[in-house]
C-alpha cells in the first residue's frame, strides 16, 4: 500500500491516521459516528501521546490516568487510541497478557458479533476501556467516582515518601452529555469537593443528532462552570496541538477545582462537504465523502485501514516510555511501601482482588427474637457499621438521606469526605440521586466497595447507573429504603410500587429484599460476597419481628433466594404462602390461624427471586414442590412477575394501585396486608 503522499510531520501523520481507522471501520460495518472521532482526534492524540501516565503493557496499573470516553458514540476513536497505543490485554485474572487489547482485525471488525469493537465502549468486554459509556452524562459522572476515589486513596494509603496514589482522570464529553441532568449533578459535586483530579474535555462542536444544538441549547456553560467552582479554559481551535498542550497544562497546575476544557471542533473536520454538519455525526460518510476526505489528509484515496510507517513508533515512544518509567518507579515504591506498611500494602492487593479481608464477618450482630421487632433500615445500619469496621475500603453515603437510610458510619475514625478533607469513610452526595450512583460506579471501577442509600421510590432516579453496573459487572451496593405503601402518611408520590419488579427485571442484579433483622445480615453477607455485580438491598421504614430461629428455619436460608421459613406437618403443606420483607410475618401470622382451622401451611421466605433462580430443580422442587397449586404470595408491591412462583392458580396479595397517604394501620388495612385477608385468600384456593 501506497504511503501518504503528504506527510507534514508524525504528529499529523498520526492523528489522520486515528481519523481515518475511524472513518474505514465505520464504512465497513455501515453504521456508526465517524464525525466526532475526525473533530477529536487532535485532542486524544495530544492527551495520549503528551500527558497521559499509564502504561500500555500494564493497563490495571493502580496508579494509572484514566481516560473516559462518554460520548460514547464516538467509539472508534478509543479503538483507534487502543490500537495506536499498543494497550495489552488482560487476562480473567486481570494479568497482561502478550496480546493487544485491539488488534487490527478488531477494528476491521467494528459493530459485529462478539467483536472487541462494540458500537458503544464495554470495559468487561474490551481491555483499555475505562468504563462501559453510551447513555449520555454517564460516562462524566463514572469520572466524578473515580476522582473521588483517587483522593480517598491517597488519604488513606499515602504515606510520607510514599505518594502511591495520584492518578487523575479525564472524561471527553460533548453537547449532550453537558445537557444531560447527571452531569450537571456530577459537575455540582465535583465542584463542591474542589477535585483538581479531574479534567472534563468538551467538544463543543455545536451539533446534535437532530441538527445545530442551537435549535435546543443556548446556555453559557462556561460561565456555567465557573459557577459550579471549576477552572475553566477555552481552545479555540480544536486542530491546534500547541493551545491543546497548554490547556492540559492548565489543568495540571490548578490547584482546588476541577477543569473544563472547552475545545471548540467541528464534526467531521478534514470533511470537505460535511463539515459543521450533523449527517457526519451520526451516519456513515460514503465511499464518495471517504475519498475526498482522504485526499484533503493528503491520503491514499483507496486505502482502507492504513497504517503508515512511523506512526506506531511514534505514537507509543511517547506514551508508553513515560507510562512504563512511572510504572516500574511505582512498582519500585509499593515493593519498599510494602515493607514498611505490610498491613496497608496487604489491604491495596486485596482491594485490587475484589477479595475481603480475613476475619471480614467476625462482628456482625445477631438479633433476639422479638414480636415488636426493627425495621429492616436499622438492622441494616448496625450492619453495614460492623461491615465496615472491618472492611477498610467499604464507604459510602446517601443522597442526603443518611440518616434516614441508616447509611453512616458511626464508629470512631469513620469520618467525613469533604471538601479538601478525603480521608472520610461517609460520602455526602447532597440531593443528587443520578451522579450518586454513577459516581458509585466509578469508585467501584477503583476497586473501593462503594453502598449508597436513597428511598426506594427514587431507585428509579439511580436506574440508568444501576443497569450499567450490572452490565459492567460491579459490585456496588444499592441501600434502598421505605421500600413499600407501608410509610403510610407520606403518601402515593413516595411510596414504590412498580421498582421491584423494575429491578427484578434488571439483568446480573441481585435484588434483596429480607424478612427479619436476621435475614438482613445474611443479605449483607451474600453482598459482600458478591463481585460480579451490583446487588439492591430493599429494606422497610417500619418494624418487622425478628422471628424465633429456634422455632423457625435458619436465616442463612437467605443465600439460597428462598428456603422454607415453618413447615406443616410431615412436610405436606396443602397450601404454601411466600412473603418477602415485612410481609414475612403475615405470613407467619396466617400460618397460625390456617394451622388452627386444620389447614396444613408451609411459609417460605424468598427474599430474593435471582438467588432462588440460581438453584438447581430439586432445591427448587424442595421449596415450590409442583404437586402443591395452592400457594399465595404476599408483598407490597406490584404483583408483576409473581405467577412465576405461584403459577397459574395461586394468587397474589399485592398492590395493583398507587398507594394512599394516611397512617400506617389504614393503609395497610385498605389495601389488603393483614393476616386476615392471607388466611382469607388461602381458604379461598383450598375450597373451604
Amino acid at each position: 500500500m501506497s504511503q501518504p503522499s503528504v506527510a507534514p510531520d508524525l504528529d499529523q501523520l498520526c492523528i489522520n491516521t486515528i481519523r481515518t481507522l475511524s472513518i474505514d471501520a465505520v464504512q465497513q460495518a455501515n453504521s456508526g459516528h465517524p464525525g466526532a472521532p475526525m473533530g477529536l482526534a487532535p485532542a486524544v492524540y495530544s492527551l495520549w501521546r503528551g500527558f497521559l501516565r499509564y502504561d500500555p503493557e500494564a493497563p490495571a496499573w493502580p496508579n494509572r490516568d484514566r481516560f473516559i470516553l462518554s460520548n460514547g458514540h464516538a467509539s472508534m476513536l478509543l479503538y483507534s487510541t487502543l490500537f495506536l497505543a499498543g494497550v495489552k490485554e488482560l487476562d480473567a485474572n486481570g494479568n497482561p497478557t502478550p496480546n493487544p487489547a485491539v488488534p487490527l482485525d478488531e477494528i476491521k471488525r467494528f459493530r459485529q458479533l462478539d467483536s472487541k469493537t462494540p458500537g458503544h465502549p464495554e470495559s468487561h468486554i474490551t481491555t483499555g476501556v475505562e468504563t462501559t459509556t453510551g447513555p449520555l452524562g454517564q460516562g462524566v459522572g463514572n469520572s466524578v467516582g473515580m476522582a473521588i476515589a483517587s483522593k480517598w486513596l491517597a488519604a488513606n494509603y499515602n504515606r510520607p515518601g510514599f505518594d502511591l496514589f495520584n492518578f487523575n482522570v479525564y472524561a471527553m464529553c460533548g453537547d449532550g452529555d453537558l445537557m444531560e441532568g447527571v452531569a450537571c449533578e456530577a459537575a455540582s459535586l465535583a465542584g463542591h469537593l474542589r477535585l483538581d483530579n479531574l479534567c472534563w474535555i468538551y467538544d463543543h462542536n455545536s451539533v446534535t443528532l437532530d441538527g445545530p444544538a442551537s435549535w435546543s441549547f443556548s446556555e453559557d456553560v462556561m460561565t456555567r462552570f465557573v459557577g459550579y467552582g471549576w477552572n475553566v479554559t477555552r481552545v479555540a481551535d480544536a486542530n491546534d496541538l500547541h493551545w491543546l498542550a497548554r490547556a492540559y497544562d492548565s489543568f495540571l497546575k490548578t490547584k482546588g477545582k476541577p477543569t473544563l476544557i472547552v475545545l471548540d471542533s467541528h464534526i467531521g473536520y478534514g470533511s470537505p462537504h460535511k463539515q459543521d454538519s450533523y449527517e457526519a455525526h451520526g451516519e456513515p460518510l460514503g465511499e464518495a465523502e471517504i475519498k475526498l476526505v482522504k485526499r484533503n489528509y493528503g491520503w491514499p484515496e483507496d486505502a482502507k485501514f492504513l497504517v503508515p510507517d512511523g506512526v506506531v513508533n511514534h505514537f507509543r515512544e511517547g506514551l508508553a516510555k513515560r507510562g512504563a518509567d512511572l510504572h516500574l518507579k511505582w512498582n519500585q515504591l509499593f515493593a519498599d511501601y510494602s515493607k514498611q506498611f505490610p498491613d496497608l500494602a496487604g489491604q491495596l492487593n486485596l482491594m485490587q482482588r475484589r477479595a475481603l479481608p480475613a476475619n471480614w464477618d467476625k462482628d456482625l450482630p445477631s438479633f433476639p427474637a422479638d414480636a415488636k421487632g426493627v425495621a429492616s433500615r436499622e438492622s441494616s445500619g448496625k450492619a453495614l457499621n460492623a461491615l465496615a469496621k472491618n472492611i477498610p475500603w467499604l464507604i459510602g453515603g446517601s443522597a442526603d438521606l443518611a440518616k434516614s437510610n441508616k447509611t453512616n458510619l458511626d464508629f470512631p475514625g469513620a469520618g467525613e469526605f469533604l471538601p479538601g478533607e478525603y480521608a472520610g469513610r461517609n460520602v455526602h452526595y447532597g440531593v443528587r440521586e443520578h451522579a450518586m450512583a454513577a459516581a458509585m460506579s466509578g469508585m467501584a471501577l477503583a476497586r473501593l466497595r462503594p453502598f449508597g442509600g436513597t428511598f426506594f421510590n427514587f431507585s428509579d432516579y439511580n436506574k440508568p447507573a444501576i443497569r450499567l453496573a450490572a452490565l459492567m459487572e460491579l459490585p456496588v451496593i444499592y441501600v434502598f429504603t421505605h421500600d413499600s405503601i407501608g410509610l403510610g402518611e407520606d403518601g402515593p408520590t413516595h411510596q414504590p410500587i412498580e421498582q421491584l419488579a423494575a429491578l427484578r427485571a434488571v439483568p446480573n442484579l441481585l435484588v434483596l429484599r429480607p424478612g427479619d433483622a436476621n435475614e438482613v445480615v445474611e443479605a449483607y453477607k451474600v453482598a459482600l460476597q458478591h463481585t460480579h455485580g451490583p446487588v439492591a438491598m430493599v429494606l422497610s421504614r417500619q418494624a418487622m419481628p425478628t422471628l424465633d430461629r429456634a422455632k423457625f428455619a435458619p436465616a442463612s436460608g437467605v443465600a439460597k433466594g428462598a428456603y422454607v421459613l415453618s413447615d406443616a406437618p410431615a412436610g405436606k403443606p396443602e397450601v404454601i404462602l411466600i412473603g418477602t420483607g415485612t410481609e414475612l410475618s403475615l405470613c407467619v401470622a396466617a400460618q397460625e390461624k390456617l394451622s388452627a382451622d386444620g389447614i396444613k401451611v408451609r411459609v417460605v421466605s424468598m427474599p430474593s427471586w435471582e438467588l432462588f433462580d440460581r438453584q438447581d430443580a430439586s432445591y427448587k422442587e424442595s421449596v415450590l414442590p409442583s404437586s402443591v397449586t395452592a400457594r399465595v404470595s404476599v408483598e407490597m408491591a406490584s404483583t408483576f412477575g409473581w405467577e412465576r412462583h405461584i403459577g397459574s392458580k395461586g394468587t397474589a396479595i399485592g398492590m395493583r394501585s398507587f398507594g394512599a397517604s394516611a397512617p400506617l394501620k389504614d393503609v395497610l388495612k385498605k389495601f389488603g396486608f393483614t393476616p386476615e385477608n392471607v388466611v382469607a385468600a388461602a381458604k379461598q384456593l383450598l375450597g373451604k
